[in-house]
């Protein structure tokens, strides 16, 4: 019955469960005066999720039996667990790759300067192939070609891997993201139980003082200034981030990207367009508020998108995705892998709290054009038909 209602507002779901769970807590414990302000914007955003996907369950609601109907919206794609590993593992090393040639460090976000080395620009290449392959991942288990065990290996890789580039880059926003995008998405598409997801919840809020200290002490070792007055519970201040935005008459213009960067950005890779300027909204906000070219702020996502768009903004913009969401598990049936890795790229670009909006966009854009590769072999690995009484490699029953 939960599975059921995730996988009816599924959206909402995303957008309700870090308030719900971090971000109100933390405002009501701290008396945060502007408490009544996230709860309108939350409001705000429900209001355009929840309105469309109720009007969706008018055309037809999920399929009641989503494992079986999954698993017979897999059966053509024969190859699709080996498919995963291919596309889990170039992600998973592009990203190792990529940082070690100086993508996504702190070093470079305080310079301002991207790396333009070759190899640098073919690692971009593979950017969101880790969430690529996760969606292929879940795909799998679904379908039987991959045991609940074999699944949680590779999340944990995928994990660990995010973990070392953290360490690398000295960035924690990433991990978290990652984590929270895994624990969602897997959530709504049934393969993680939400006992299990509210236990790792637990664990990495124990976790990140830790997390935060070491995080400073690779930032001070690489000569970039760290604030010592912010403490790891301060950083957990989310509704302090976000009620930043309150006093500013919305929206605001400060140079965003437009609908021509859109298409630069979004749709032509940086190696065809090599000369193009760093993206960073975050600095632009950062300056606006007073500060320097080398730091970014966001309002997070819900604030960002007030900011820029205003309330009917914030309304339009969650209403636009949980159509799209809606087609994605719903149009012609169930939905197969290719329509799951768009859904997860969803979640884990444009819909995550934490997204730098409009850059979470532009971010989507990249990823489905990157992923066109992935949905070419998908193609030449489905076949006409499938025998009914052949059962997948390692079905789980």
């Amino acid at each position: 019955m939960v599975g059921g209602l995730l996988r009816c507002y599924p959206v909402s779901f995303l957008v309700l469960a870090p308030y719900v769970l971090l971000i109100l807590p933390m405002a009501v414990i701290n008396d945060n005066p502007q408490t009544g302000f996230i709860v309108f914007l939350v409001g705000l955003a429900l209001l355009g999720s929840v309105s469309v996907e109720s009007v969706g369950l008018l055309f037809g609601r999920p399929d009641p039996q989503w494992r079986q109907g999954m698993q017979q919206a897999t059966r053509r794609y024969r190859r699709i667990y080996p498919l995963a590993r291919l596309v889990t593992l170039t992600g998973m090393v592009a990203n190792v790759v990529g940082t070690h040639v100086g993508r996504g460090t702190i070093v470079t976000q305080v310079s301002g300067e991207l790396s333009d080395t070759p190899l640098a620009m073919v690692c971009a290449l593979f950017s969101g192939w880790g969430t690529l392959g996760f969606a292929l991942l879940v795909g799998s288990r679904l379908s039987g070609a991959l045991s609940p065990r074999g699944l949680y290996c590779w999340v944990a890789a995928l994990v660990g891997v995010e973990a070392y580039v953290a360490v690398l880059t000295a960035r924690s926003a990433p991990l978290v993201a990652l984590v929270f995008f895994v624990a969602a998405a897997g959530a709504v598409c049934g393969v993680f139980r939400l006992r299990h997801l509210l236990l790792w919840t637990v664990v990495l809020l124990l976790a990140w003082p830790a997390m935060f200290a070491q995080r400073n002490s690779i930032r001070e070792e690489r000569g970039v200034t760290v604030d010592s007055r912010v403490t790891a519970a301060d950083r957990l201040r989310l509704d302090s981030q976000l009620t930043a935005v309150a006093p500013f008459a919305v929206p605001v213009e400060i140079g965003q990207p437009g609908v021509t960067d859109y298409f630069r950005y979004g749709l032509v890779p940086r190696v065809l367009d090599p000369d193009r300027p760093a993206l960073s909204t975050g600095q632009q906000i950062n300056q606006f508020l007073g500060g320097g070219p080398t730091s970014s702020y966001t309002f997070l996502l819900l604030g960002n998108v007030w900011f820029f768009e205003g309330p009917v903004g914030v309304v339009v913009v969650h209403a636009f995705w949980a159509g799209f969401v809606a087609l994605l598990l719903r149009w012609r049936g169930r939905p197969g892998p290719a329509r799951l890795t768009v859904f997860c790229l969803v979640f884990s670009d444009v819909l995550l709290w934490s997204g730098t909006y409009p850059d979470s966009t532009i971010g989507f854009l990249q990823h489905v054009v990157s992923a066109v590769p992935v949905f070419l072999l998908l193609g030449l690995t489905r076949v006409a038909s499938a025998p009914r009484d052949t059962p997948l490699v390692g079905a789980v029953r």
